[in-house]
């Protein structure tokens, strides 16, 4: 499965809130389908279906997200 390198989803994640702010207190058309594009996006990205699954999984990727993971040290 294709993943996002962890640097590009700060991006996207802020991308897909912003929108969906705008969306909540404009609603326009032109807000819509860009959030919608960004949803899928992150989607994609992440490796999900649904855009909640993607952002969680997005911001459990982000750097700094599991400070208390020590998976990566050697034992």
């Amino acid at each position: 499965m294709l993943m996002a390198h962890p640097a590009v989803l700060p991006n996207l994640v802020e991308q897909y809130v912003t929108l969906r702010t705008l969306h909540a207190e404009d609603g326009g058309t032109e807000v819509r389908r860009r959030m919608d594009d960004m949803a899928y996006t992150l989607c994609v990205s992440t490796g999900t279906r649904d855009v909640d699954a993607a952002l969680v999984a997005a911001r459990h990727r982000l750097p700094g997200a599991r400070t208390m993971d020590d998976s990566v040290l050697a034992t």
